[in-house]
C-alpha cells in the first residue's frame, strides 16, 4: 500500500476491514476509491479497488438473482423503434411527464409511490413509433437492493436510452448526485465512451495485443487482468490511448453504456429557474438538459424532438419503381445502410440484391445508383432492385 494515502483512505480501508455484507463492502471500497490520491503512484491501488468493486457488484447481483428464486421481477418486453426509460427518484413527475408524451392513461398523484412497476408507452413522433418506459421511483441503495432496485436497474440497463428526470421544485444537485451514483454502482455508464478496445477470443494462440503502445500502464496489468477475466487466448486490438481502468471496463462484460438527457421538470413552481440554473452550471457539460412542466405542457414538443434525437433513429422511405415513396417510413439506427433497409422489407431482397436508387440528403445526386454498402441518412428514399 502507498505511504502517502490520506487518514480518510485509512478509515475506509478499516470499514472495509469491519464490513460482514457486500452492500457495507461496496460503500467502504467506494470510499477508498473516492481518497485515494490519484497519481501514477497509486494507479494500480485504483485499479484493484475498482475491479474489487465489480466483482462484489456480479456476487451482489448473483445472491440477489437466487434469493428471488423465481419470484417478482420486472420485464418490458421492447416495441417500436427503440426504447427510452424515465428514470428518476420518487414523486418528480414521471407519470405526468408518460402521460402527456405517449397519451398513456396512468394514475398521477402528488405523493412518492403511486407508480410500483415499469409502465410503458408509445410516443409518435415525425411518424416513429418510440417507447417510453416509466420506473419507478429509485431511492439511495438501491443498486444495494433497497425499494427492489436491482429490479428496476435491470430495466433500465436493458433500454436503450435514459431520460432522467429530475423536480426543479426541489435540490436537482443532489437527485443527480443519487441517481448517478446508482447508475455507476449499477455498472451503468451514463453519457461516456467505451474504450476502443476489440476482443477476440480464439481457441488456441496466446494473447496478442495489437496497438500495445496505445496502452498507457504496465503491460503485466494487463496480462493479470486477462487471466483474472480467464482470458488465455485471443487476439486484442487497442484502437486509443487507454488507461489500465480504461482497459479493465472494456473487459468488464457487466457494464453497459448509455446515452442520456435530464428532463428538468415542474419548471412552473416558484424557484425553479434558480435550480434550472444551478443543474445546468453542473452538469451542461454532460448533459443535455429540457426544461418542462408536465402539469402545464410546456416546452413538450421541443422534448418530443430531443428524445427522437436521444436514440439516433433515421427515418427511411421505400419505394417500388414508378411509384411514390411508401408511407409510413422506416425507422433505422444511425449508421444503417442500403443493405439493412433490403433486410428489413424480406430476407430474399437481401439474398438478391442487385442495386439500389437512393433520393436523398445521402445521394451525390437524384437517384443515384449505389451498392448494399451505400450508408444512408434521415429522410431519404430508396428503390431496392433485386436479381
Amino acid at each position: 500500500m502507498p505511504t502517502n494515502v490520506t487518514a480518510e483512505y485509512l478509515a475506509a480501508e478499516e470499514e472495509y476491514r469491519q464490513a460482514r455484507t457486500i452492500p457495507e463492502k461496496i460503500r467502504a471500497l467506494e470510499k477508498m476509491y473516492a481518497t485515494v490520491p490519484k497519481h501514477k503512484g497509486t494507479e494500480k491501488l485504483r485499479l484493484q479497488i475498482k475491479r474489487k468493486i465489480s466483482e462484489l457488484r456480479k456476487e451482489l447481483e448473483k445472491q440477489q438473482s437466487q434469493r428471488k428464486g423465481g419470484g417478482y421481477s420486472f420485464s418490458v418486453k421492447k416495441e417500436g423503434a427503440s426504447q427510452v426509460v424515465l428514470a428518476g427518484l420518487p414523486n418528480v413527475g414521471k407519470s405526468s411527464l408518460l402521460k402527456v408524451l405517449a397519451g398513456v392513461d396512468i394514475d398521477v398523484a402528488d405523493y412518492p409511490f403511486t407508480t410500483v412497476e415499469p409502465i410503458p408507452g408509445m410516443m409518435n413522433h415525425k411518424d416513429v413509433q418510440i417507447q417510453l418506459v416509466e420506473v419507478p421511483g429509485l431511492i439511495e441503495g438501491a443498486a444495494l437492493g433497497k425499494g427492489m432496485g436491482t429490479q428496476l436497474l435491470s430495466v433500465i440497463r436493458n433500454a436503450d436510452a435514459i431520460a432522467i428526470v429530475v423536480d426543479l421544485s426541489q435540490d436537482p444537485i443532489k437527485q443527480m448526485k443519487i441517481i448517478l451514483k446508482e447508475f455507476e454502482r449499477a455498472g451503468i455508464k451514463v453519457n461516456k465512451k467505451r474504450p476502443k478496445v476489440e476482443i477476440k477470443r480464439m481457441p488456441m494462440g496466446g494473447i496478442i495485443i495489437n496497438g500495445q503502445h496505445l496502452i498507457q500502464g504496465d503491460i503485466g496489468e494487463v496480462m493479470k487482468m486477462l487471466r483474472e477475466e480467464g482470458i488465455h487466448s485471443a487476439e486484442i486490438t487497442v484502437k486509443e490511448p487507454v488507461t489500465l481502468e480504461d482497459f479493465s471496463d472494456a473487459l468488464d462484460e457487466s457494464l453497459v453504456w448509455r446515452k442520456a438527457i435530464i428532463i428538468a421538470n415542474k419548471g412552473d413552481v416558484p424557484g425553479s429557474k434558480e435550480n434550472y440554473e444551478r443543474l445546468v452550471e453542473t452538469y451542461n457539460d454532460r448533459f443535455k438538459i429540457i426544461p418542462v412542466s408536465a402539469k402545464k405542457k410546456a416546452n413538450i414538443e421541443v422534448l418530443k424532438e430531443e428524445l427522437y434525437q436521444l436514440v439516433d433513429i433515421i427515418r427511411v422511405f421505400t419505394k417500388s419503381p414508378g411509384e411514390d415513396p411508401a408511407y409510413p417510413p422506416i425507422a433505422l439506427k444511425k449508421g444503417s445502410k442500403v443493405l439493412d433497409v433490403a433486410e428489413r422489407i424480406h430476407k430474399d431482397f437481401a439474398k438478391n440484391f442487385k442495386y439500389a436508387r437512393v433520393w436523398g440528403k445521402s445521394a451525390k445526386f437524384p437517384g443515384q445508383r449505389v451498392g448494399p454498402d451505400h450508408m444512408l441518412e434521415d429522410g431519404d428514399i430508396v428503390e431496392i432492385h433485386a436479381r
